[in-house]
This record gives C-alpha cells, sequence and structure tokens, in this order.
C-alpha cells in the first residue's frame, strides 16, 4: 500500500493492523511506567525515526527525566499499537498518518501543517487519551527534487516550474511513485500538467537514496529524483527540492506523542521538548538525516552533538 507515510515506510493499512482510533476502554490505565517514575520512549526502526528518538531520550534525561528507551522498536503499526497498549508511554509521530489512524483521507486539513497538526491532536485525545506535542516544522512527505546545476540554470525552484520544464528533464523514481493516486499522480492533478512517462526512468523498489544518487550522477540522462522531503541525501547531492505551493501532498510534521496520564504526572515533558522539536526545520532535519545516512554516524551521537550534551 503506498500510502502511509513512514508506516514502516510504506505498507500495511490501518484496518488490517488494528489501529484504527482506539476507544478508550482499550487503554492500558494500569500500566507501570509513570508509578515508577520512568518514561519509556520508542521509535520506529527507520532512520529518521531513531534519530528523533534519540532526541527525545536526551532532551529528556537532561531535564532531569528517567528514561527507558526502547529505539527502532518497529515499523508504524508495531510503535502506535504499543503506545495506544499502553506498553510504551512516548515516541515521534506524524501528523499528516493522522488520516489513516482515523480513516479521513479526503479531509482538506491534512494538506496544511497547522490544521492537519491541530486535528490529529484533537482526534487523538478524544479517541485515545494521547497528547500531540508541538511538532517540528519539517514535512518528510513525498516530493521531487533537481540537480541544483540544472535547478539553477532552468530557475526551477517550485513544481509548476518543474512540469513547464518536463521536456528538459528526466526523472527517477519507483514504478509506486510514478503508479499510486497519491503520489505523481497527485502532483499532475494539482499542477493540472502530465509528466512524459517517456521521461521517467524506473527504478527497482522504492528507495529514495537510488533514485537520489542517479539524478545527482546525471545516469541515463537522469536529472530529478523522487524523494522524500527530509532524505539525509538531498544536501549532500546537492539537490533541489521543488516546493509544492498547491498543498498536492499529504502534510508530513514529526511530533512526539505521549499518553495524557504520563504528561499529567511529568508535565515536564512539554517543555524539556519543545525547543528540540522547534528547532528541527526541513533543512536541520535532511542535514542531521544526512550524517546518519550519508556520513555513517549513530543516531545516538548525531543527536548528542545537536543537543550539546
Amino acid at each position: 500500500m503506498a500510502v502511509m507515510r513512514n508506516w514502516g515506510r510504506r505498507g500495511l493499512g490501518l484496518a488490517a493492523a488494528g489501529l484504527v482510533a482506539a476507544p478508550r476502554v482499550g487503554m492500558a490505565q494500569g500500566t507501570t511506567q509513570g508509578r515508577e517514575g520512568r518514561i519509556t520512549v520508542a521509535s520506529k526502526i527507520d532512520t529518521e525515526g531513531a534519530l528523533l528518538g534519540n532526541l527525545i531520550v536526551q532532551a529528556l534525561r537532561r531535564a532531569g527525566l528517567t528514561v527507558e528507551p526502547r529505539l527502532s522498536l518497529g515499523p508504524t503499526r508495531i510503535v502506535r499499537g504499543a503506545l495506544l497498549a499502553g506498553e510504551i508511554d512516548l515516541y515521534p509521530e506524524y501528523t499528516g498518518n493522522g488520516a489513516y489512524f482515523f480513516e479521513r483521507l479526503e479531509d482538506p486539513a491534512w494538506r496544511d501543517g497547522d490544521q492537519g497538526a491541530a486535528l490529529v491532536a484533537r482526534l487523538d485525545l478524544e479517541a485515545n487519551r494521547l497528547v500531540w506535542l508541538d511538532r517540528a516544522r519539517a514535512n518528510n512527505t513525498w516530493a521531487i527534487a533537481v540537480r541544483r546545476d540544472v535547478a539553477q540554470r532552468e530557475g526551477l525552484t517550485t513544481l509548476e516550474q518543474f512540469f513547464a520544464k518536463a521536456g528538459q528533464l528526466r526523472l527517477a523514481a519507483s514504478a509506486e511513485f510514478v503508479e499510486s493516486p497519491v503520489a505523481l499522480p497527485a502532483f499532475e492533478r494539482a499542477y493540472g500538467a502530465t509528466f512524459p512517462r517517456d521521461r521517467i526512468t524506473i527504478l527497482p523498489g522504492g528507495d529514495t537514496a537510488v533514485t537520489m544518487r542517479a539524478a545527482a550522477q546525471g545516469l541515463s540522462g537522469v536529472n530529478a529524483a523522487m524523494v522524500y522531503g527530509t532524505d539525509g541525501a538531498i544536501q549532500p547531492l546537492n539537490l533541489v527540492v521543488m516546493q509544492d505551493n498547491k498543498q498536492a501532498q499529504i502534510v508530513y510534521e514529526p511530533a512526539p506523542v505521549v499518553r495524557q496520564a504520563v504528561l499529567e504526572r511529568f508535565p515536564q515533558i512539554r517543555t524539556a521538548l519543545a525547543p528540540v522539536f522547534a528547532g528541527l526545520t526541513q533543512e536541520v532535519l535532511q542535514r542531521l538525516n544526512g550524517q546518519v545516512a550519508v556520513e555513517g554516524r549513530t543516531p545516538e551521537a548525531v543527536a548528542r552533538a545537536h543537543l550539546g550534551t
């Protein structure tokens, strides 16, 4: 299924995973985390999940809280399920995934950062007693990037300009990106244009590292690539993400999600994490991801250096 942002980097549907908004009675209110004075922090299994999880763990420890890390716990269905069951207390999630958690895919709020964040916060609090804390303004969604020298030469900064110059571009993408109605076709509907299929090089799998490398190296004439907005190789490979001014894509901004009972016991969680996520702009998160994915540093080391701990 090609629609779930960071559902283990695309994956199982919500109904099959049993994660459509759980009723309150499903919450394990008798768990021991809060009573024992520790906060169990988890994260997803991908690179950015591990980085965000380490940032949360270190920020909470710096605030004097006792933390039990369970980082890189699994894909979204596993981590979200653990939070709903009360087996963990907090993990970083993406605002746009609320569209799938609550089966409201057609709601236009998800394509606006502020509206989507407010909507998922309200729905999750009402249904599950989960609190969404302040988010990072870094959108990790489907995007298209162009090699910097080409973008500068052709004056490309937006997707309108990208489609207008389609005859001079060659795009590297997965079959999923080209075929899924939420990926390239969504861009084409929003911008009223079609990217010529004979100018797309289909690469196997959905690995943006491969598509970005093809664009950076000009393999088979490729000079543009499907990417995710906060991919770590965007900056090192000298690519430029085209601005989605018409909001073709759901906005996926990361934010800590915490059980309400735990936040009430440890209100300093909010103040400890707010400045951390406020500082994670698109460029900053790309750079930090790059230190892990490209430079080979551990997420823990990158987080520690970023926080100065």
